[in-house]
């Protein structure tokens, strides 16, 4: 029963597929190639036809729309051309090709049975550039928030942050609007003043770019309060001279308004303002005083001062006095041991010396007297004599003194041997008396 069964299944099979592959020595086909274009770019369809004997051939597009039948225009789209048509190809072309020309172009062969086949068109739409949107400003100490965005691919585009040859995770997002995706990578970095202008990157990867990726640069902005530095002029201010002042500002944002002011007092009428520099012509001492320069943003203010020291440019020269005892020695002022210099120069005999000592100043303390004021003065005799002289007169003097006093220390000595001596002959004298002796004789005797 089962033999049975299998024979009556086998012979008609086998019948069958000998006939028909006599048939097919002389059967019909069409094979169709499958395509990938860029979007905007041309897409060549092609059709290979096997043993055509001139049979109806069509062409219809994804949305069965016929273009072309036998090679004859069918829909009249100047998109589509026929580019070849013979015995075994059948090709035709689709410029300026977008998504919605993506599907399956059919080749269809009609003989006693229907044959066809269905080429697919896959179109790919690369990347343009990422964008890079601020989603959270960075402020130091605080955390910047960045997100780049590709906003329209196919299939969709890989991207990725990139800072010093080293890639910044990010939290990526896909949005699919039909056949196109839209894609984004949001990172979050703490950021600090030194990391403002900092070079990062966000790349685009993509099948369909054979060559360079697409590459998005960008430049971190830390916003910061502003600092400020009084470049001061060097050397010493005296009076005439002239100021100027550079306010060096960092900062972001950059302070625009630099506001130049005098500490409990108003600017000098001669003052000249001019962004950050700041100018006085003709010095005087009333324009001692402390400036301040002071810029302000968004995130903060700060400021620096200045103390100005305008010294008295004075020239004094006094006349040789004829003694050194009427030499006006007090009359020159006190130098400063702390802020001044003071340079010397002597020649021979009636040569000037010059002395490069402070002024002083009514309205300065005195530590702040100028060292640079000139004072001259002219001596006929050297100062070296004048000491020598001064130096023997003393000695002179002391040795007068010493010779009176010895002279009058032995002068009295002597007076009070011969009041001694005296004495002692008054009592001769009495002794005699009292003898009975002459009297006469004897004091006459004491008297010679």
């Amino acid at each position: 029963m089962a033999f049975s069964n299998v024979w009556n299944y086998c012979v008609p099979l086998t019948i069958w597929t000998v006939a028909c592959l006599v048939r097919t020595a002389h059967c019909q086909t069409v094979q169709a190639e499958n395509v990938t274009v860029l979007e905007g770019a041309t897409a060549q369809i092609s059709c290979r036809l096997n043993n055509y004997d001139g049979s109806i051939v069509v062409i219809q597009n994804p949305r069965r729309q016929t273009l072309f039948f036998n090679g004859s225009r069918a829909l009249r789209d100047e998109r589509y051309q026929l580019v070849t048509f013979t015995s075994r190809l059948l090709r035709i072309s689709v410029a300026n090709v977008s998504v919605s020309d993506e599907g399956g172009f059919y080749c269809q062969l009609y003989t006693d049975s229907t044959h066809h086949q269905a080429a697919s068109l896959t179109v790919l739409v690369p990347p343009d550039t990422p964008t890079v949107e601020v989603k959270q400003d960075g402020v130091e100490g605080g955390e910047s928030e960045l997100t780049c965005v590709s906003p329209r691919s196919k299939p969709a585009a890989t991207l990725k942050w990139m800072r010093n040859g080293r890639e910044i995770p990010g939290v990526v997002q896909q949005q699919e609007q039909g056949k196109i995706f839209s894609v984004s990578s949001t990172i979050r970095i703490p950021v600090e003043r030194k990391d403002n202008g900092a070079a990062l990157s966000c790349e685009a990867f993509h099948p369909a770019l054979d060559g360079p990726k697409r590459i998005r640069h960008y430049r971190l902005d830390v916003y910061f309060a502003p600092t400020v530095k009084i470049v001061p002029p060097t050397g010493i201010l005296r009076e005439g001279d002239s100021l100027s002042l550079t306010c060096s500002v960092t900062g972001n944002p950059l302070p625009l308004n630099i506001q130049w002011s005098k500490i409990n007092d108003t600017l000098p009428e001669r003052a000249e303002i001019s962004g950050p520099t700041f100018q006085i012509s003709r010095l005087s001492q009333s324009h001692n005083g402390t400036y301040l320069c002071q810029a302000q943003n968004d995130y903060g203010r700060a400021a620096d001062h200045y103390t100005l020291l305008v010294y008295e440019n004075v020239s004094v020269t006094s006349a040789a006095p004829p003694t050194p005892s009427t030499t006006p020695i007090t009359s020159l002022p006190a130098i400063p041991t702390s802020t001044s210099t003071t340079t010397t120069t002597t020649f021979s005999s009636n040569t000037s010396t010059t002395l490069l000592l402070p002024s002083p100043s009514p309205s300065l303390p005195p530590d702040a007297r100028d060292p640079g004021a000139v004072v001259e003065t002219h001596s006929a005799v050297p100062y070296a004599v004048i000491g020598g002289v001064l130096a023997l007169l003393v000695f002179t003097v002391i040795c007068v003194l010493i010779v009176t006093i010895w002279c009058s220390v032995r002068q009295k000595g002597s007076y009070l041997t011969h009041e001694a001596s005296g004495l002692d002959e008054h009592g001769e004298v009495q002794e005699a008396f009292l003898n009975g002796n002459d009297a006469s004789q004897g004091k006459k005797e004491y008297l010679l």
